[in-house]
């Protein structure tokens, strides 16, 4: 485990120095911080940071503990008085939730060597363990006599280098403070340097060293966290079956839709066609002139004497007239000027009857077209005075 853990290192602290150079935890501390703001200030310390430190503090037999940026000791005790480092640190600490409390030891500087180095670019994935090769060219002591951790600095650096700094402190001087924390009951989570009232942000101790503190909290948001990602996953699939539920609703009505369409194009087809007849038919009626005209035209004009044994007008417009006359021959001229019978002749030759002692004849002769009958007519009414 500690060689595959080893192994991912580099990469995990590639991860987190482009992370803490990117804009985006800034953002998202101020962000957070105005969030906070808008909240009651009962309900503020449920959306704390996490972390709450607090800073542990030896001078010779006696121990305070401050906050962060504070001078004045929230609790002052000698470790000489039996019972009172559990009372003082317990009644300092009571209002605050353990599972955020987190303690340092903070090392008077003095106690500490600090040392920038300069080293390759190649290097920031792995700072801790290349400073240990080269613990014992950069200080006195060797990596295993020191406790030490390692930063990176903003300062400019050459290109292809980059500027960290080393904070070692001895493990003489360390574990004896340790040990007396350990008698009082007290677990640090980490040794730093006190740097006026604050502390100067580093962890002097070994990972074996640090406390393993559960994090029910932590638990309980990754649970949220994958039930929100889950009801997300669902809202998705929600959101897509609404959609082709909508898609195949508005298929099905494009479908009904065409075939009305194409029940309206068919009537619409047969009314053109309906019309179209009736246009044809209306028009050949307009242009056809009707037997009654045609029967009333021929009597008006044959001749006194005349009568007619047989009258036949085919599909074609073709008459055939068989009858007797007094005088056959004055038919033609009879018919000449008709508006509805043109192209008059007889068929065969006019032959005198014995019985009635008239002329016995078979005309033919066809409809004029109405169409070609009124300008006829209109030209023949223009002429008459």
């Amino acid at each position: 485990m500690t060689t595959a853990m080893s192994s991912l290192r580099p990469g995990w602290e590639r991860v987190r120095r482009r992370w803490r150079a990117s804009p985006l935890p800034g953002f998202l501390a101020w962000w957070g911080g105005e969030l906070r703001a808008l909240l009651p200030p009962r309900w503020r310390g449920w959306f704390a940071s996490g972390a709450d430190w607090y800073l542990l503090q030896a001078v010779g037999d006696s121990w305070s503990l401050r906050r962060p940026g504070r001078a004045e000791p929230l609790a002052e005790w000698n470790e000489a008085v039996e019972g009172m480092p559990a009372r003082a640190f317990g009644a300092a600490l009571q209002q605050v939730d353990q599972e955020d409390l987190r303690v340092a030891l903070l090392l008077p500087a003095p106690q500490v060597l600090r040392r920038r180095l300069s080293l390759p670019q190649a290097a920031r994935d792995n700072l801790h363990e290349v400073v240990g090769f080269e613990m014992d060219r950069q200080t006195p002591f060797g990596v295993a006599q020191v406790y030490y951790a390692v930063r990176e600095l903003d300062t400019p650096a050459p290109a292809g280098r980059c500027t960290v700094e080393l904070v070692a402190a001895t493990r003489a001087s360390v574990d004896p403070l340790l040990a007396r924390l350990r008698t009082q009951g007290i677990a640090v989570d980490a040794v730093d340097v006190a740097r006026a009232d604050d502390r100067l942000g580093v962890n002097l101790l070994p990972p074996e060293q640090r406390p393993h503190r559960a994090h029910p909290r932590r638990r309980l948001n990754l649970i949220l966290a994958a039930a929100a990602a889950l009801l997300l996953l669902l809202v998705g699939a929600e959101w897509r079956h609404n959609r082709e539920a909508a898609l195949a609703t508005m298929q099905a009505e494009v479908a009904a839709m065409r075939g009305e369409a194409a029940e309206v194009a068919s009537l619409r087809q047969q009314l053109q066609d309906n019309a179209g007849a009736a246009g044809f038919l209306a028009q050949r009626k307009k242009n056809t002139v009707g037997m009654l005209e045609l029967l009333r035209d021929a009597t008006a004009r044959l001749p006194e004497g005349t009568w007619l044994e047989r009258f036949s007008v085919d599909n074609s417009g073709q008459i055939g007239m068989q009858g007797q006359s007094q005088q056959a021959a004055k038919l033609l001229d009879a018919l000449k000027d008709s508006s509805v019978i043109t192209d008059a002749g007889f068929q065969g030759s006019i032959q005198p009857d014995a019985t009635t002692g008239k002329e016995r004849f078979y005309l033919t002769a066809r409809v004029r077209q109405a169409a070609a009958a009124k300008p006829a007519a209109a030209a023949s009414s223009g002429d008459a005075p």
